[in-house]
């Protein structure tokens, strides 16, 4: 087993990365391994859908098994290594129907023939190592074929998010292909490398758009939304992760039980969605970011709902009652299709529910670009007029890891007349405080889930159109926090679009050398956070220069 794909792997004085019997996720070696193999077979059926694709003849059920096969790679997703030797399986039944549509036979991972068991699929895995190679190619191949990679999850899962609420479009499929195809080569020269990784930051920048349309075309666009957050007395279900989709199928199964349903984590958002607000048994927000699951999660007297990622390992008070959907899974975690659903509805009025109504409390959230951009004439007055002085975008993942207060440091000392701006768990650093008003708006505006990027992108081109500069000349400064695999697709989007100066914490990625993270320091500005007090002088000083 090595990993080094997420913020939180292990680091020691030898290096970074986790190499032992059981990674810091929870993920264990076997299960480690295993998705290697799988990464692998991706790579070779990529080398065939890359050229169907080129034929134009795309298959339609190899791209959509491509996405989801990546996102179960994902930090925090699966741990199944029943479930990866089946998704093996039908990789290589996959892959073989590809070659007999190509009518060619093709080498490298394409040829791949895994074992038919587990000890021999765990004895394959040595070729499917990140580090394959290393030996030969060195560090700085080894970590830009990784941020190739690990972009490219990322990208596959918000691709996945958008093509389960039906959004397909097929460039999408082909840049996933192709660059799974460009990985398939082991790669070795460096600014090939990069400029693969900017492609797929570009490709992402269609993938949110592509999410965007899927989740407003289905639910409608956001706005402003008063969210409980506290809880009220009856049956109760938790809904965590990210997908909408798999939200309003819940809703719908338990409309007029009686069970209200609550939202947790990254589901936060789903509030200001006016097809999902509708149901008057979405009742609000319990808790808080995925890392604080095992006390949440524990307390929470119903069943829980974990839909596409953000899982950790099951705690015995609750383990009984939490059930998986799409690619998350965990062993011996009871796995749901929508068709299930009557199995959460009778856990649920099995189950005690909150026994009282607690004291109403609420946090403000809805602030997507449609509702922000209908206040642009107040922004963009406020900001001629001095009473905005600049913008912090302090957006991304949360996580257990020391130095996140960083996060909450930085909104509490922005001064008054700057606005922030979040997306992504994140915010939970600061979401509940009170940071006032500008002109009638709030000074804190809630963006939405880190797959509402998007939405925080079309903020800035508008603005930037408006005051007739470049995104990077406008009073705004982004400070990003980073966990996992999504947030390495965002960056390399923020990248491909000419952002410049955005800080990164709370500690940069592993498999980032000295030699690569100097490039991202000379070539796009990327700097890592330091203080919070320092780097909002540093923004602010820039901004008057």
């Amino acid at each position: 087993m090595f990993c080094f794909q997420c913020e939180q792997t292990a680091r020691t004085e030898t290096g970074a990365g986790c190499a032992s019997a059981r990674g810091v996720c929870g993920k264990d070696e076997a299960t480690a391994d295993l998705q290697d193999v799988l990464i692998y077979q991706l790579k070779g059926l990529g080398q065939y859908a890359h050229r169907l694709h080129q034929q134009g003849r795309p298959d339609a059920a190899a791209d959509s098994f491509i996405l989801y096969g990546l996102f179960t790679t994902l930090t925090n997703v699966n741990f199944n290594r029943v479930r990866f030797v089946e998704l093996i399986a039908e990789a290589a039944r996959i892959r073989d129907r590809l070659r007999g549509t190509l009518g060619e036979t093709l080498a490298g991972p394409a040829a791949f023939q895994p074992a038919d068991n587990l000890a021999g699929l765990l004895a394959q895995a040595d070729i499917a190592s990140v580090r394959a190679g290393l030996n030969i190619v060195g560090e700085d191949v080894i970590g830009l074929r990784a941020l190739v990679l690990y972009g490219l999850k990322g990208v596959a899962a918000y691709a996945h998010h958008a093509e389960v609420l039906g959004e397909v479009r097929p460039e999408i499929g082909a840049g996933i292909a192709h660059a799974l195809d460009f990985l398939a080569t082991d790669p070795v020269d460096a600014d090939t490398l990069l400029a693969e990784a900017l492609a797929l930051g570009q490709l992402n920048f269609t993938v949110m758009e592509t999410l965007d349309a899927a989740n407003t075309g289905r639910f409608g666009s956001p706005t402003p939304t008063q969210v409980r957050t506290t809880p009220v007395a009856g049956k109760a279900i938790l809904v965590s992760g990210h997908d909408l989709g798999d939200l309003a199928a819940i809703l719908e199964a338990t409309k007029d039980t009686g069970i209200n349903v609550y939202t947790h984590g990254e589901m936060l958002p789903a509030h200001s969605y006016p097809k999902l607000h509708a149901y008057p048994h979405l009742a609000g927000n319990y808790g808080t970011a995925w890392q604080n699951q095992h006390q949440e999660f524990a307390a929470f007297p119903g069943p829980i709902v974990m839909t596409s990622n953000c899982l950790i390992e099951p705690q015995p008070a609750y383990r009984n009652r939490i059930f998986t959907m799409g690619p998350v899974g965990w062993p011996g975690v009871r796995h749901l299709t929508h068709a299930d659903l009557a199995l959460v509805v009778r856990a649920a009025q099995a189950l005690p529910g909150f026994a009282e109504t607690a004291p109403e409390k609420t946090i403000l959230v809805g602030f997507g670009r449609d509702t922000v951009l209908s206040a642009a004439e107040t922004v963009i007055g406020a900001v001629k007029s001095g009473a905005i002085r600049h913008f912090f975008l302090i957006g991304g993942c949360d996580g257990a890891a020391p130095g996140r207060n960083y996060y909450t440091e930085f909104a509490e000392q922005a001064p008054d007349d700057t606005m922030l701006l979040t997306l992504g768990c994140g915010k939970y650093r600061f979401n509940q405080e009170n940071f006032g008003e500008i002109g009638g708006l709030p000074r804190l505006l809630d963006m939405g889930q880190c797959n509402d990027a998007y939405s925080a992108v079309q903020v800035a081109l508008a603005l930037s159109k408006a005051f007739e500069c470049g995104v990077n000349d406008l009073p705004l400064s982004l400070v990003i926090s980073w966990f996992e695999q999504k947030a390495a697709a965002v960056l390399l989007t923020l990248l491909a679009l000419g952002v410049r100066n955005l800080r990164l914490g709370p500690s940069l990625p592993a498999f980032l050398t000295p030699a690569l993270l100097n490039v991202l320091v000379e070539k796009f500005g990327v700097q890592p956070i330091t203080n919070a007090q320092d780097d909002i002088t540093a923004a602010l000083t820039r901004q008057a220069a």
